[in-house]
């Protein structure tokens, strides 16, 4: 039985409503410097895609779509989904050239459900609080995604590398995954995106994101939840030493 997130008076948040969570692991990891992607590669002996799948297979989630690139699928179902028994990831299918283009594929894929979990394959520390957060957050106003305040003062750069302005730190967030929206809601979104794609593409618009294509083609508002300093992205070497430290000390503490 799954582990579904629990409202205050006790009674299941997810009774009757279908679960899918993407996870998106197409992407090369350029910045990386190596020749395995960097969702494959070992940390604590197992892929950091592990952590993510497990996060998800071992939350109240009803299915998983694994995105991977097309020459990975066969390798991801034995290698990872298979040999770590990871029951609910019901379709490895081959992602696209730009990220959009995988969650598209993941879209196909997903069939008829209530909510999308939308999420990075690198990012190995989501965990069930942030799950609950974040479906806590999608019910209500049907787009979320999850973040954190900065730390750092922001500034915006000109066109010569100038410091331009300082927005305001309290109302700035670094965007997280994943990031969780009404079944219909992002359809309709990526549905308009791929129509407008080549529109796009010649304004020089770069989609980075979900919650961007959400907010270019509905009239939604995206609400922000809190995920988790720690809830970090697997994209340079040093982000692998900090994922080591991370394990350390939950592995300590369990």
């Amino acid at each position: 039985m799954n582990s579904n997130p629990k409202a205050a008076g006790g009674e299941t948040f997810t009774a009757g409503k279908q679960c899918v969570a993407i996870v998106l692991a197409a992407g090369r990891g350029t910045r990386m410097n190596s020749d395995i992607p960097k969702q494959y590669l070992p940390v604590k002996g197992k892929p950091v895609l592990y952590y993510a799948l497990k996060a998800f297979q071992d939350s109240f989630i009803d299915r998983i779509i694994l995105v991977t690139s097309g020459d990975d699928v066969e390798y991801c179902k034995k290698n990872i989904v298979e040999h770590f028994n990871f029951h609910k990831v019901s379709d490895v299918v081959a992602g696209g050239k730009e990220r959009y283009h995988s969650v598209q594929e993941g879209l196909k894929a997903a069939a008829e459900c209530d909510y999308i979990f939308i999420h990075d394959g690198a990012r190995p520390f989501v965990t069930e609080e942030i799950l609950q957060r974040a479906y806590a957050c999608v019910s209500k106003y049907d787009a979320c995604v999850v973040g954190m305040p900065v730390k750092d003062t922001i500034k915006i750069a000109d066109e010569d590398g100038f410091a331009d302005s300082t927005p305001k730190r309290d109302y700035v967030w670094m965007i997280q995954t994943p990031q969780v929206f009404s079944e219909k809601l992002i359809r309709d979104a990526y549905k308009t995106l791929m129509e407008k794609e080549e529109d796009i593409l010649r304004r020089g618009i770069r989609i980075t994101d979900d919650a961007m294509v959400v907010e270019t083609f509905t009239d939604r508002k995206v609400k922000l939840t809190e995920g988790s300093y720690e809830n970090i992205k697997i994209t340079t070497p040093e982000d692998l030493q900090v994922a080591e430290s991370f394990l350390a000390r939950i592995f300590n503490e369990v």
